[in-house]
């Protein structure tokens, strides 16, 4: 099982440059590393460090982080998007997340789902050919992300579906799906295809797998078991030294 190391949170208390938290992660035996906005760091810094320790980049979001449930914003969207893959191929990543963004006042469920569907399928027309896919990605409304448009793990599969894109799928994330109460089987079913990444932290407190109640093992072995083949995106916040909480993870894993 590959490892894919957030490095927003994880190795951000033991180094303050993103670059030496890539060196930290491949010191200690994770297989990937992955970030969140790639237009507040170093590009070349990144690049110089992936190429020294010969670490993958699992992922990032693809930018400008605008509600693609608005129409007005697919242009701006799509300019940025083609950026967004210009990185992506420099540093070798495949896959782009992007967020659907908050429920807009005064639009409905229905006017908003075909704007995101819209622009979505637009997106894999920019995409097509570059080897790179875009995952949009289902948020909790609970607690991290009140009034976010899509916290259905399902909904967000049928709108990634109904593009009729192969480039585009969701990342889904154990943590969130967990905290709306869904069951990993139930939501994705059959469609297995239309995971592209996914993500895990435990609930509460959204920290290292252990440190609370969600049956991580028996969801993630659910997922390979349908036919995920991707790496373990690791989006927690540690509670612990870093690598200490990736070795427990990876032995909690199995």
């Amino acid at each position: 099982m590959r490892l894919s190391a957030c490095i927003e949170w994880l190795f951000a208390d033991e180094a303050a440059d993103v670059a030496d938290r890539i060196r930290l992660a491949r010191k200690h035996g994770v297989e990937a590393v992955e970030f969140w906005k790639w237009t507040n760091k170093d590009i070349g810094s990144i690049e110089r460090a992936l190429k020294e320790t010969g670490m993958p980049l699992a992922s990032f979001v693809a930018e400008p982080m605008i509600p693609l449930t608005d129409i007005a914003n697919k242009p701006a969207f799509l300019e940025g998007l083609k950026a967004s893959v210009e990185v992506a191929r420099r540093l070798g990543a495949r896959t782009l997340i992007a967020q659907a963004g908050n429920d807009l006042d005064g639009r409905s469920r229905q006017e908003q789902r075909d704007a995101l569907t819209e622009t979505l399928a637009a997106a894999g027309e920019v995409l097509a050919g570059s080897g790179v896919r875009l995952g949009v990605e289902p948020l909790n409304t609970l607690i991290d992300h009140v009034g976010y448009f899509l916290p259905s793990t399902r909904e967000g599969l049928d709108i990634a579906r109904a593009t009729g894109r192969e480039e585009i799928g969701i990342i889904y994330d154990v943590y969130h799906s967990a905290v709306m109460g869904e069951d990993t089987a139930d939501v994705i079913g059959s469609d297995i295809d239309g995971v592209l990444h996914i993500h895990i932290a435990d609930h509460p407190g959204r920290n290292e797998p252990g440190s609370g109640g969600i049956d991580l093992k028996q969801r993630v072995d659910w997922l390979f078991a349908s036919g995920y083949e991707g790496a373990v995106g690791l989006e927690y916040r540690p509670l612990k030294p870093s690598a200490e909480t990736i070795a427990a993870t990876r032995r909690l894993l199995g």
